[in-house]
């Protein structure tokens, strides 16, 4: 029972943290069998959470470091959702013993379920992942050759747009399973060390093939500003044509390196970015001119939305606003590194509100009656799915105010870099069709460019 609740409550979880979700590749997991999911590991906790919400398997058991068991609030719902305590060797000086583990492990696999590892092997916020261990390859090889299952290893790509901000987006991307099958066996039973390493080798470059990979933060920006630019203002990208567009403008970035031209062009990318960052900017606000009459519409619809969900959403946001303060505090101030933000948000949400609803419901009850509490408790969850969009609604409305505000104030400024980004337009699309690969498919039409030619 309480492991079906928390499964329900990291759903919830999952699909309210994130505005959107998308899945690629789900027909890549199997119905039925032995499955290991393997993915990179850019946003702790979380990533597990999203893996469990959306793969579509169940039961599906973790492998996650021993000392997250010292958390006596976190230790049982790691037990909850199947995790395994694994010993980290670089953390004991080498000396560990994780045999009783990975015994588990194997019963779980040789029982027709499924696990999740994340092979780097820790959560880090580089802008490409990290050298894979050999755990998952060795798990994998060592199960199969027990003879009691034959286990399938899904690369699961995670990319989020804005990894630790409420409200953003994710792609999750299922590639095409690795089967261990006699040949691999074989190849193990004649040498173990290498057919590891060849496994290991063969997932770091099925996970690349679902994940965006970048040098560094740099050249990562670089393609950023690169993929606003080329994109036509007509088309609105979901999070896997993002991923996608960004992943085909790296290779291509990488391929054509040294090429003159493109050096050249990437200098003009990264000064048009500084001044965009010195004005408050953003690219997408330069896309078309800003007339009063426009901006005035916009702003009246927003305003116009957040009235409506106001009744519902005042006594919800009341409520929350503690809540969500503390979680914001906590995920920015305690945490260690970058890619713990959003577990510890969401972790510090999961403590905290069943003890909100938990003293709403005895202040209802004592007062009125059960069932006023548990009619309380109720209003208070749908009140609070208006919270979120109201919030979402004053954002946009704060950043359309802000719009209008600096482009009437900037005036030749702004001139100056429209124009400079209509420049930079006519070239990233005129490289693109230089240097892409003529047999790909194209992610937009002509008549997508057709349409903003002018912007």
């Amino acid at each position: 029972m309480f492991q079906r609740i928390i499964i329900s409550l990291i759903r919830i979880i999952a699909n309210t943290f994130f505005r959107r979700i998308d899945v690629v590749g789900i027909e890549n997991v199997p119905g039925d069998g032995p499955v290991i999911f393997a993915g990179n590991h850019p946003n702790a906790l979380m990533d597990g959470f999203l893996l469990i919400a959306k793969c579509g398997r169940w039961p599906l058991h973790f492998m996650a470091n021993a000392k997250l068991w010292k958390f006596r609030l976190l230790a049982p719902i790691l037990d909850a959702i199947g995790a395994v305590p694994v010993y980290r060797h670089e953390e004991h000086d080498g000396e560990v013993d994780n045999r009783q583990a990975f015994e588990k492990l194997y019963e779980v696999i040789e029982a027709g379920n499924c696990m999740g590892i994340f092979p780097e092997g820790i959560s880090h916020a580089e802008s490409q992942m990290v050298r894979l261990k050999t755990g998952t390859a060795r798990i994998a090889l060592s199960v199969s050759a027990r003879g009691k299952a034959g286990v399938k290893i899904i690369p699961c790509g995670l990319n989020y747009i804005n990894r630790h901000r409420f409200r953003s987006q994710v792609l999750l991307e299922f590639g095409k399973p690795i089967v261990i099958d006699e040949r691999w066996l074989q190849d193990y039973s004649q040498d173990e060390q290498g057919t590891v390493r060849r496994l290991t080798e063969r997932l770091a470059e099925a996970l690349t093939s679902v994940t965006l990979n970048a040098p560094d933060w740099r050249t990562l920006r670089v393609i950023q500003t690169a993929r606003r630019l080329y994109k036509p203002a007509s088309v609105e990208l979901r999070p896997g044509q993002y991923v996608e567009l960004s992943r085909r403008f790296v290779d291509g970035y990488l391929l054509a390196i040294k090429d003159p031209e493109l050096q050249a062009f990437r200098d003009e990318l990264e000064n048009y970015q500084a001044r965009l960052d010195m004005l408050g900017l953003k690219d997408f606000q330069l896309r078309q001119p800003v007339t009063l009459g426009r901006a005035f519409r916009k702003v009246m619809l927003r305003s116009l939305t957040m009235l409506a969900l106001l009744p519902l959403a005042i006594p919800g946001a009341l409520l929350h606003l503690p809540v969500g303060w503390i979680a914001a505090t906590v995920g920015e101030r305690f945490s260690y590194e970058m890619d713990d933000i959003a577990t510890l948000k969401v972790f510090s949400t999961i403590l905290l509100l069943p003890i909100l609803y938990m003293v709403i419901a005895i202040v209802v009850g004592i007062n009125f009656g059960i069932w006023w509490a548990f009619v309380a408790v109720i209003a208070l969850v749908f009140s609070s799915f208006a919270s979120v969009r109201l919030i979402e609604a004053e954002v946009s409305l704060l950043v359309s105010m802000l719009s209008v505000l600096r482009l009437t104030r900037l005036g030749s400024e702004i001139d100056d870099l429209r124009a400079t980004r209509a420049i930079l337009v006519g070239k990233i699309r005129a490289l693109t069709d230089r240097l892409a690969d003529p047999n790909m498919q194209r992610l937009f039409t002509n008549r997508d460019f057709g349409q903003t030619r002018d912007k």
